[in-house]
């Protein structure tokens, strides 16, 4: 499984629970407002169609996508916010990326900054580890609704780049460019999306020992938990011993 889809998995089981507390809606609720600042028309702005797209699969109400798009548009207030990337290390050197959506710049980087070094990583200057990275799409669907060949097949012809195991779900990815042709493609073909958003996907991965592996979930978590932070992506290879654990 890729680096991507343990620490992927984690947040998806962990994000079943952030629902039910609001947090997840309120991620894909910034996502939407910044999107939106390019336009507030899905059709002619390929990321806001993205975004309502993931808003969906997570159930957000057609209300709040409407009332984030408003936002994002500048029709209603609560849309100033500031898209941001940090790059940083982890225990052992493991790339790390932090996207924040925030209000107040220097409030969200003195709190990423704090974290990181309070769980042994450090703060990088921008394009430190960015490069170790490509934006891709992922687009998931769990096992007990698909089989692989079901999948690959339509993946194919989808225009997909390839189908991955990643534990308890299929996982599909795409290039940038094609990501909502793809999911628009399969969604039309009648398959179930369970999840899908573009994603920063590491090249290659670093592998850890479990001790490692351990502090680095704590830091990816601690991130994940923060208010302005939207996402978090590792090159990390967390041991399968770990995993079992998490």
């Amino acid at each position: 499984m890729a680096g991507h889809s343990k620490w992927a998995n984690i947040q998806h089981r962990k994000g079943r629970q952030d629902a039910k507390r609001g947090k997840l809606f309120t991620k894909a609720a910034k996502e939407i407002i910044i999107a939106a600042k390019a336009g507030g028309d899905p059709s002619g702005n390929a990321r806001l169609r993205a975004a309502i797209a993931a808003a969906r699969t997570i159930n957000l109400p057609k209300d709040k996508i409407e009332a984030a798009i408003r936002k994002g548009t500048g029709q209603e207030a609560g849309g100033d916010l500031a898209e941001i990337n940090y790059e940083g290390y982890g225990p052992g050197g493991v790339a790390i990326i932090v996207e924040v959506a925030t209000d107040n710049r220097n409030r969200t980087v003195a709190e990423v900054r704090h974290i990181l070094t309070k769980h042994g990583g450090s703060m990088g200057e921008s394009g430190n580890v960015s490069w170790m990275f490509d934006r891709k799409g992922i687009i998931s669907f769990t096992k007990e609704k698909y089989a692989e060949d079901t999948l690959m097949e339509a993946a194919l012809e989808a225009g997909a780049d390839d189908l991955s195991d990643a534990g308890e779900t299929w996982e599909l990815k795409t290039a940038m460019t094609s990501f909502n042709a793809v999911r628009e493609h399969l969604e039309v073909a009648g398959f179930e999306i369970e999840a899908a958003e573009l994603a920063m996907v590491p090249q290659t991965l670093m592998p850890v020992d479990v001790e490692t592996g351990r502090k680095i979930a704590r830091l990816l978590e601690a991130l994940d938990d923060n208010d302005d932070v939207q996402n978090v992506y590792s090159n990390a290879d967390l041991p399968d011993e770990l995993m079992a654990e998490l």
